[in-house]
């Protein structure tokens, strides 16, 4: 004969003897189905579709042309953010994530390969068909030692802004990238060429054109878009940026999505707010780990399992039921 299992207050809820009435969950799916049909269809016909045109780097080096030089010239020059971000990009140590003793971008390595001046810079403009001073720009980089590479292209990044980074010294005038005199060897017409290139719309191109049959690859143009400063301009406009509750915004002012309130509320408090650094990123994930953990095994924690029935927090959500039930005169 089976024995039943000792009842225990904080493990067990007591057998319901109260009253029960019949209920049809299909019937109310259902209608709830079809409402929500109709009005996530009335209001896409009625208002449209929310989302922001396209950013391209077409865009970018049309409206803002210097800001593209300097983003391109810290792509060649092994300078920008993505150049020294490390996995799974490159093995730069830029962005060294942490979670205890492990390394964590080392458990995965490279595995998107991106060398700047090469994917960015050099090889699209060798892809082009572009005039003989661009050809022979590439032939007197190309022959030159790498230590002299390194010097056009730092020089020519240098150029681009005042020593402290905060005053822009290249200019855009008549078509034409201006910069200050300088010793930049071909970089000069390397950069020139890109510029143009860029506003014509062919470098979008050659930045997606993979080998497959489809070049969805979007990888490149966006990291791309992602070293300068205008595209960071444009999100934080919107109140996009990460400092801004940005992952749960939408643009616009449409609503945001309000479930990420946790997630993004953990980078803007102590101490979260002072690792803004790399290892944010993991600090925040780790964190939530953990909660989820807790809130998954709630019904296993001696304890805290038990914070409903002590609070009595149920009476007040089935506060109809329960006055039904105690009071059936009221």
């Amino acid at each position: 004969m089976k024995k039943h299992r000792a009842f225990k207050v904080d493990r067990d809820a007591p057998e319901y003897t109260g009253p029960y009435r019949p209920y049809d969950i299909v019937k109310e799916g259902t209608i709830a189905l079809i409402v929500i049909a109709i009005l996530t269809v009335g209001l896409a016909v009625l208002f449209g579709s929310p989302d922001e045109p396209q950013r391209t780097i077409k865009n970018w080096a049309t409206a803002d042309p210097t800001d593209f030089v300097v983003t391109a010239a810290s792509e060649l020059s092994g300078s920008s953010g993505v150049a020294g971000y490390g996995p799974p990009y490159n093995n730069a140590l830029g962005s060294v994530q942490y979670l205890g003793p492990f390394h964590l971008p080392d458990i995965l390595g490279v595995r998107i390969p991106i060398n700047t001046a090469n994917d960015f810079v050099l090889d699209p403009l060798r892809s082009q068909p572009g005039p003989p001073a661009l050809e022979s720009a590439l032939a007197t980089y190309d022959a030159a030692s790498t230590s002299q590479q390194a010097g056009w292209a730092n020089a020519y990044a240098s150029g681009t802004v005042s020593s402290d980074g905060s005053t822009v010294l290249v200019k855009f005038a008549d078509g034409k990238v201006v910069m200050p005199p300088g010793t930049y060897g071909p970089v000069t017409e390397l950069m020139q060429s890109e510029t143009a290139i860029a506003r014509s719309g062919a470098l979008d191109q050659a930045l997606i054109t993979g080998t497959g049959f489809y070049t969805t690859d979007y990888t490149k143009p966006d990291l791309f878009l992602a070293d300068g400063g205008w595209f960071d301009g444009i999100g934080n406009s919107q109140n996009l940026g990460g400092e801004q509750w940005g992952m749960m915004n939408e643009t616009n002012s449409y609503p945001g999505q309000a479930w990420l309130w946790l997630y993004t509320m953990l980078y803007q408090i102590p101490p979260y707010n002072s690792t803004w650094g790399p290892n944010a990123d993991v600090d925040v994930w780790f964190t939530m780990i953990v909660l989820s953990g807790l809130l998954i095994f709630v019904p296993f924690i001696p304890g805290l399992r038990s914070i409903p029935r002590l609070t009595r927090v149920y009476r007040l959500i089935w506060r109809n039921h329960y006055r039904a039930i105690e009071r059936p005169d009221a």
